[in-house]
């Protein structure tokens, strides 16, 4: 008999693993996971939902995954259940990925079908059961470059909807109906309507941003935000108050969904900082650096500081920046710095073309030799298949992963990017 009245909690885009070259960073998103895996067992949730992304990668570092795969298995010695869908980042085609390796163990249970569908294929949405409360959960997992808007448009989810109880809908996608206005130009994504309707809470992911709102036809509709972030703009965005960086955690009082949002991230501990060097030498520009750091700087603190402008004179290299970080003289935990608006000075005191438009007019010039014989490679559709294509043959090998996977994986990302066949071009 489903129960009218339960705990749940759902999270999503924990990203473990990212940040990369910062030990601290990364550090710090990885207790922020476990921190809001504790609030699942304070709370007294029966049941996890994790809507995507728990990992940045299919297969990230060991010693990432070890810390979080034991306090996901401290939930299940208790008796809780984890509910799980794959992430644009976490789900690698025909390749095991630790989502896998952990399902097998007995950790998650794998809500979502994983099979590849032919676009535009009829196909029943399948559904698990939480027995001990009766909900009914169902998922589409998410897939990179927006591959699984198809999937949500072919669903025959009548049978999932006919079900008794409580019912939850987890999908790692983009809603557009509660997108923020700074993302709508930059993310495609679903409709509101492409949603199966009749469920009661709808467990989404994917845009780093969290918001509540209505399923198509009623129930609630709730993206947690980042557990932590994996860039700037998240962590911005977190301080700033407009997004939360956690865990929900879903009371059911006579089959209403209540949910709560929990804040887990350190924010006490990240410092954003800016600074314009315009028109400042390398001496001027470094001493400001000090002196900002400085003020900045805390036992434990992560600082992140946005250096931007045209130097007078000088370069890059000639600021030092790791020889600044190392003056602080305090015990911060990390000084990660971005320097991506940072203009050198030239010879001729003339600022450079960015490294944007540099971008730009060589993907111009090599769209305008190929795309003739390639119709796929034209327009501005073409451009943006080819900054996916330079992205995707960009990514490192993972850990563990042999090199014939690896270049496997590549050409099959490639393949599906520029739309061709081993044959030939798609149709």
């Amino acid at each position: 008999m489903p129960r009218e009245e339960f705990v749940f909690a759902h999270l999503a885009d924990a990203h473990v693993g990212a940040w990369p070259r910062d030990p601290a960073v990364r550090a710090a998103l990885r207790q922020s996971l476990i921190d809001a895996l504790r609030v699942v067992e304070e709370r007294n949730a029966e049941f996890l939902l994790i809507s995507g992304d728990l990992f940045h990668t299919p297969v990230p570092d060991p010693t990432e995954v070890a810390p979080v795969a034991a306090a996901l298995r401290r939930l299940v010695d208790q008796g809780r259940r984890i509910y799980v869908i794959y992430g644009s980042h976490d789900y690698v085609a025909h390749r095991t990925s630790w989502l896998d390796v952990l399902a097998e163990t007995g950790v998650f249970l794998k809500v979502s079908p994983e099979a590849v569908r032919t676009e535009g294929t009829r196909w029943t949405l399948p559904f698990l059961v939480d027995e001990p409360t009766g909900a009914r959960i169902a998922g589409i997992s998410g897939r990179s470059h927006g591959l699984d808007r198809e999937y949500f448009r072919a669903v025959d989810s009548e049978a999932f909807r006919a079900e008794p109880g409580f019912k939850i809908f987890q999908f790692h996608a983009a809603v557009e109906d509660y997108l923020p206005p700074k993302l709508r130009e930059h993310i495609r994504g679903i409709r509101k309507e492409d949603l199966p309707a009749g469920c009661d809470y709808y467990a989404g992911g994917h845009i780093h941003y969290s918001y509540e709102g209505e399923g198509p036809e009623g129930g609630v509709l709730v993206n947690p935000g980042a557990v932590f972030g994996t860039s700037r703009t998240d962590l911005e965005n977190g301080l700033a108050g407009r997004t939360h960086q956690g865990v929900v955690v879903v009371t059911v009082r006579h089959g209403k969904p209540e949910p709560e949002f929990v804040d887990t991230a350190p924010r006490d501990l990240v410092r954003l900082v800016d600074i314009d060097v315009s028109g400042k030498t390398v001496e001027e520009a470094r001493g400001e650096l000090k002196d900002l750091l400085d003020r900045q700087g805390a036992p434990g603190a992560l600082v992140f500081p946005k250096v931007h402008g045209a130097l007078a004179e000088g370069s890059l290299a000639s600021l030092s920046l790791p020889e600044v970080a190392r003056s602080i003289g305090r015990d911060v935990g990390t000084v990660h710095w971005d320097v991506r608006d940072l203009t050198p000075a030239t010879a001729d005191g003339t600022p450079p073309a960015s490294e944007g438009d540099i971008e730009s007019a060589e993907i111009g010039r090599l769209l305008e030799s190929t795309a003739a014989g390639a119709p796929w490679l034209e327009g501005a559709e073409g451009e943006r298949r080819v900054r996916d294509l330079l992205r995707e043959l960009g990514l490192p090998k993972s850990e563990g992963e042999s090199r014939q996977d690896y270049l496997a994986a590549r050409l099959d990302s490639a393949r599906r990017i520029l739309k061709v066949r081993s044959d030939g071009p798609a149709a």
